[in-house]
């Protein structure tokens, strides 16, 4: 019988090796631990992987080739398409990356030994420049990163949340969080000039006097988001834009 491809030494020691991480950390573990659970010698380790970092490396090298797939995806998508695919993918990658990427929290300080250091700090660079849009300035910056620890954090911290309950209160908070302040704070912005980039991008002008009769484009194209993402009601809709569920209905109707 031919052997699974999946199962071979390199791979069993990579599980191997998760599993060990998982349960005692990085540093508590040796290759000679890793070895005599798989009746392999430290030799035959270092066959495949010439220093204990390496491991750690390979462990985390499938998140990180996901993450640089999804920035060369959004890469030439339109802003506003490019914000969101990158911050709902993000979101996607942490939850199928969910044992590794904890193991990484724990032992984040290891990676600056070698490249994936600067491959993560790159990735990051890349992801705020997307999510915060061309021009942005230092507010949109700042919430733009603030929205990758917002797609990135709860996983490692809410172990015990399914991936599709946790997938869903993620992107409802960096919704939340990308939503431009109502129109007085606006008006009480710094010096720096009126938010643009990532707040105007989510165009949700929640909770101004009155409730205007129609939702601009980019209101509509986020309600359909907030719709298909399965995170909010009608109602929940309505109260984010400041309008009523008529005008919800007229907009999406056919979508609800």
């Amino acid at each position: 019988m031919t052997a699974d491809p999946a199962d071979d030494t390199r791979t069993r020691i990579l599980r191997a090796a998760l599993d060990l991480f998982a349960e005692h950390g990085y540093q508590r573990t040796s290759l000679r631990q890793i070895g005599e659970r798989l009746r392999l010698t430290k030799t035959a380790i270092l066959y495949h992987f010439p220093a204990k970092e390496h491991l750690l490396a390979a462990l985390v090298e499938p998140l990180m080739a996901d993450l640089e797939a999804l920035l060369d995806s959004a890469q030439a998508q339109p802003t506003e398409q490019a914000r969101w695919t990158v911050l709902e993918g993000w979101v996607d990658i942490m939850l199928a990356h969910r044992r590794p990427l904890g193991m990484l929290f724990h032992d984040i300080a290891l990676i600056g030994r070698g490249d994936t250091y600067h491959r993560l700090m790159e990735v990051a660079m890349r992801a705020n420049d997307l999510i915060a849009g061309p021009n942005a300035g230092r507010r949109e910056r700042v919430l733009a990163a603030q929205a990758v620890g917002a797609c990135s954090d709860p996983v490692v911290f809410f172990t015990d949340v399914s991936d599709e309950v946790l997938r869903a209160d993620m992107l409802d908070g960096v919704r939340r969080l990308l939503a431009p302040p109502p129109a007085d704070a606006a008006a009480g912005s710094p010096a720096d000039g009126p938010p643009s980039g990532v707040a105007n991008g989510a165009a949700m002008a929640r909770r101004r006097p009155g409730r205007p009769p129609a939702l601009r484009r980019e209101q509509v194209e986020a309600a359909r988001r907030m719709h298909a993402a399965g995170t909010h009601s009608v109602d929940a809709i309505a109260a984010d834009l400041g309008v009523s569920r008529a005008t919800v209905y007229r907009h999406l109707g056919p979508e609800l």
